[in-house]
């Protein structure tokens, strides 16, 4: 199962971070791209060349890479088939997949976007996709077959980072829970018969790491349920505040970074002429602070600092 993948690559990296590849056009400094376009590459090959670039620098450091759909799909058909590549490349250096498309739909849609991401004839194969639950059952039902006979898994938007996520998913309903902990629920009773060798599920939940006192209280909910937790860096979310994301073993979770990785060549004295340098330079502080954070000392997991 990948997700028992998943939690052996952090254990043997010492590192439960991913790497978010939202890449826009101008995130690529212009030094790198600018040789490319001037021999005739495309906006979507610059894209794949700089994506290509972080992973193969990142690939000692990071376990993990989350791709954005919505950045691939922005530039067309070239656009689409940069995502096959970045997948494509990111599993051949050995990462495990995230990709971030928040799929939702019901019936023959929804089994058509299980089918393009974690189904066995997958287009796009990716080892988890990111699924919005709001239209019920029905549109994660295909998704979790798909899972079942693939070993894929699915990341369900459960409480999500943005600030006005809770005029919806904080509202109270009627036994007293909040939307966000129904769903919760929800998201457990779909994994129970999906849990690896590693006690986790294949059906696990995106938790925004800008709420940490949501999110301290939704791993308690759900001991057995994986937590991708966007929102560290540029976002504002800190390791510390985390910490109660993960379970006692310092697991559970991984803590995606996108800009502050992708952009770290714009703070660096060396500037866009190193972009992996900084880029490695950024994801070893992270790394850092999370284990801090955690409680690891030479990627062994002594408990929780303060």
């Amino acid at each position: 199962m990948r997700i028992d993948r998943l939690v052996r690559e952090i254990r043997r990296c010492g590192n439960p971070a991913a790497l978010g590849l939202d890449t826009r056009a101008e995130f690529v400094p212009e030094g790198f791209s600018r040789p490319l376009l001037k021999a005739g590459a495309q906006t979507a090959d610059v894209v794949f060349a700089f994506n290509a670039a972080l992973l193969d620098g990142l690939r000692d450091i990071i376990p993990c890479v989350k791709i954005q759909a919505a950045y691939y799909e922005l530039l067309g058909p070239g656009g689409m088939l940069c995502l096959r590549k970045t997948l494509d490349e990111a599993q051949r250096l050995g990462y495990v997949t995230i990709t971030d498309a928040k799929r939702g739909d019901i019936g023959a849609t929804a089994s058509a976007y299980a089918s393009a991401y974690v189904g066995p004839s997958a287009q796009f194969p990716s080892d988890f996709v990111t699924v919005n639950p709001y239209l019920g059952t029905d549109g994660i039902k295909p998704f979790i077959k798909d899972c079942g006979d693939t070993g894929r898994g699915i990341f369900v938007l459960v409480k999500t980072s943005n600030p006005s996520s809770g005029e919806f998913q904080d509202l109270t309903v009627s036994d007293g829970r909040t939307l966000y902990e129904h769903v919760a629920d929800k998201v457990s009773l779909w994994g129970d018969g999906m849990i690896g060798e590693e006690g986790y599920s294949s059906v696990g939940a995106v938790v925004g790491a800008t709420y940490p006192v949501q999110g301290a209280a939704l791993r308690r909910r759900m001991p057995h349920t994986f937590f991708l937790l966007p929102g560290y860096g540029a976002q504002g979310a800190s390791a510390a505040g985390l910490a109660g994301c993960f379970d006692d073993n310092g697991g559970g979770a991984v803590v995606n970074a996108s800009r502050s990785i992708l952009c770290a060549y714009k703070k660096n004295a060396s500037g866009e002429s190193d972009f992996v340098g900084a880029a490695r330079e950024e994801a070893l502080r992270m790394r850092d602070d999370l284990r801090h954070a955690l409680g690891y000392m030479g990627g062994v997991f002594y408990g929780r600092h303060g």
